[in-house]
């Protein structure tokens, strides 16, 4: 097969405009290659909730150190791709004392992935971007907390010890088991990534959105693709691609089932829930291990600004429900759903729901933050199906999957997964001569993005929120650093 030309460009098709597929089309259109993007909303990036960079994994104490690596280094692209949707906070690990689990293999977990995150800034000084490898991550004994529990608090942390003074006056020290780590492990916002997809891809002629296009059929040839859809009009349209791209998020077995392309994998239904607190001072993120599923469940504090909290409890009254974690039949490689949670994709939540989960997530955080039992209900939940190819729901690191010459999936179960798994699509579809790519193809950064102006983003973000009825301080800056 020859190269493609100008006058006969190598066009891809990309069905789903969450994070994997707004990626994708980001990704091709810096490299000039033509895209048609299908998004069956009205905007971008209406998946599940995003707080979290999972640089390292380690919210997940017993993840594979090797998935542990691929996260840290996926992270560390996504954070270098997307640097306006940083929430530059670090994230407190801690180990309540009735946890199975010993602070001891944190400590060496996070060891070996600092001396990786070392290599990798050897290897390219610009992946320091999680701040000094020196301070990747810092320990803190029971007696470092008392004593920094008697310092004032600053008004702009800066140092390790400053984002811990608020914590160690506030949180029940005796409930722990020692140490404490503080990781750099950021922040990530739904909000301003999808502004600045949007905002760059409205920008490039590399690339079609087609917006409030749900696809209802798709047709094999010989040399590619017809992708057909419709509108919320009624009104069909049909598209001709070489190259097939399912992104479908957690619909993405219905477009293998259009396909012909047999597939396992799972689908959980999650929430995060918003709260509102007085806080003091400039908080970390605060995870406290326990044992998924249970009534000590895996507790989650994420700050925003303006005393908002994004909330998850790993329990089955609060971010997990029964029957929501569900795997494909034989006949359809679509997993199914209980009705009740379907409806709660389409944010039909009674008030009741939203009212009871949320106080449970904020009694549930309150244990070990005696205070925050005053926190009030702030919004309606963040809440969405988390896709898992194959059987195995403790993956969280993934690549994309090819089946057939001309047909790919990228099924991201964490956020930072999405640019690995295009960097495997262009690969492939380089090594078959569809596409010509420069020598510094893979460098992470995209002028599309870097060319965007913050305040830009932001205001975009903001007006996102609002339009999705959620409050704006989902899409600001964590901790602002000027006034906004």
């Amino acid at each position: 097969m020859t190269v493609r030309t100008l006058e006969s460009p190598f066009k891809v098709g990309i069905i789903g405009g969450g994070v994997a597929g707004a990626t994708a089309a980001l990704k091709m259109a810096t490299l000039g290659i033509e895209t048609c993007l299908f998004e069956a909303n009205n905007s971008l990036l209406n998946g599940p909730p995003i707080c979290h960079l999972h640089a390292g994994g380690n919210l997940y104490p017993t993840l594979p150190l090797e998935q542990c690596f691929s996260l840290l280094e996926q992270s560390i692209y996504t954070a270098r791709a997307f640097p306006f949707a940083l929430n530059e906070r670090p994230t407190l690990i801690a180990v309540p004392q009735e946890d199975k689990n010993c602070p001891t293999r944190i400590t060496e977990r996070l060891s070996l992935l600092t001396e990786h995150y070392r290599t990798l800034i050897e290897k390219d000084p610009l992946n320091e971007v999680l701040g000094d490898p020196d301070i990747y991550f810092s320990v803190y004994t029971q007696e470092k907390l008392l004593e920094l529990s008697q310092c004032s608090t600053p008004k702009s942390p800066k140092t390790p010890d400053e984002w811990m003074i608020p914590v160690a006056k506030s949180i029940s020290l005796e409930k722990f088991k020692y140490p404490l780590f503080l990781v750099q492990e950021y922040g990530l916002s739904l909000f301003r990534l999808g502004a600045m997809a949007s905002i760059a891809l409205d920008e490039t002629p590399y690339s079609r959105i087609l917006l409030n296009h749900r696809v209802t059929g798709l047709k094999e040839t010989k040399g590619g693709w017809w992708i057909e859809s419709v509108d919320t009009k009624g009104a069909s349209f049909v598209q001709q691609v070489d190259f097939l791209i399912n992104a479908a998020g957690y619909l993405s077995g219905v477009l293998d089932d259009f396909a012909s392309r047999p597939r396992k994998r799972c689908l959980e239904y999650k929430a995060a829930y918003l709260a509102a607190w007085d806080v003091h001072g400039f908080w970390p993120e605060v995870i406290v291990h326990g044992e998924r599923g249970t009534a000590r469940g895996m507790s989650q504090f994420s700050p925003y600004e303006k005393g908002l909290v994004q909330l998850h409890g790993m329990t089955k009254d609060i971010t997990l429900f029964d029957g929501g974690l569900v795997r494909n039949e034989e006949q359809s490689a679509q997993p199914i759903l209980p009705q009740s949670l379907e409806s709660k994709i389409n944010k039909k939540w009674t008030p009741s729901d939203i009212s009871e989960r949320t106080q449970k997530a904020i009694y549930h955080f309150s244990q070990w933050l005696p205070e925050f039992d005053g926190a009030t209900l702030a919004g309606k939940p963040l809440c969405g199906v988390q896709q898992i190819p194959g059987d195995d729901p403790d993956l969280r690191s993934v690549e994309a999957s090819f089946d057939g010459e001309r047909y790919a999936r990228i099924e991201v179960v964490k956020a930072s997964s999405a640019l690995q798994a295009i960097e495997n699509i262009l690969d492939y579809s380089k090594n078959k001569g569809w596409i010509d790519l420069p020598e510094t193809w893979r460098t992470p950064e995209m002028p599309l993005i870097l060319d965007l102006e913050k305040a830009a983003v932001i205001k975009k973000a903001k007006q996102m929120a609002k339009e999705r009825d959620y409050p704006e301080a989902l899409a600001l800056p964590y901790p602002a650093k000027e006034a906004l």
